[in-house]
């Protein structure tokens, strides 16, 4: 396995971070990695493939929920060790659709709870994430309780009580670190939201512009110190 060319830092008030630990040439790949879950915005839903999302005019329908779509059966195929157990939510949920921070917190629980544990948590895990729930309003944290509930009445097919959850896990504190640390994809028109982990990058190595999508999978690379300015 390729070193890294990164290692984690901390910040007092910007959070995590990476930096370089290698002399880097501009366009040098430094960090690939693909998003620890990730769901089709609500309003994108028909428009891309569940799995690349890429656009298709026609789109294969799950079967069982009749939610999720994809443009191939080898998408399809691919997906479903991420799709089964959302299947039966999705399913017990009809005609009603989950926000889209609770389908993807459902995914994003549903991978902790493999043994495996994840390639995207290589450096930050899920529980390093920043929740900052210290610094909501009142009424952020009264919108993350509501959608606590939501989740629990989603995921009621697959977890009936605490005790099924991954252990240390706080469905509050989960959704704070979902806003915080989410991602959005913009493409073809089309959205999708990730659970990522969204760290600060020095300065002196790169800058916001050096971080882009390709595929499902966000990448980093060293940009020229004109490309900083």
């Amino acid at each position: 396995m390729e070193p890294l060319k990164v290692e984690k830092f901390a910040t007092a008030h910007r959070g995590n971070g990476l930096r370089a630990v290698v002399p880097l040439r501009p366009g040098e790949l430094l960090f690939r990695s693909d998003p620890l879950a990730y769901t089709v915005c609500k309003g994108s839903r028909g428009v891309v493939c569940d799995r690349c999302l890429l656009g298709k005019e026609k789109l294969m329908r799950c079967s069982q929920c009749r939610v999720a779509k994809y443009c191939s059966a080898k998408c399809q195929k691919k997906a479903w060790p991420d799709h089964k157990r959302e299947c039966k939510c999705l399913k017990s949920c009809k005609p009603r659709y989950p926000p889209d921070s609770v389908r993807l917190l459902g995914r994003v629980v549903f991978k902790l709870m493999e043994e495996i544990p994840s390639e995207s948590e290589k450096l930050y895990t899920f529980y390093d994430l920043e929740s900052n729930i210290n610094k909501l309003t009142e009424d952020k944290k009264e919108g993350l309780r509501q959608l606590a509930m939501t989740f629990q009445h989603f995921m009621r097919e697959e977890i009936q009580d605490a005790s099924q959850l991954p252990p240390s896990f706080d469905i509050f504190e989960a959704f704070a670190k979902v806003l915080c640390s989410g991602l959005i994809k913009l493409q073809n028109n089309s959205c999708s939201l990730s659970s990522f982990p969204l760290v600060y990058f020095e300065q002196t190595t790169c800058s916001h512009r050096c971080c882009e999508w390709k595929g499902s999978s966000a990448v980093c690379q060293k940009v020229s110190p004109s490309e900083m300015a």
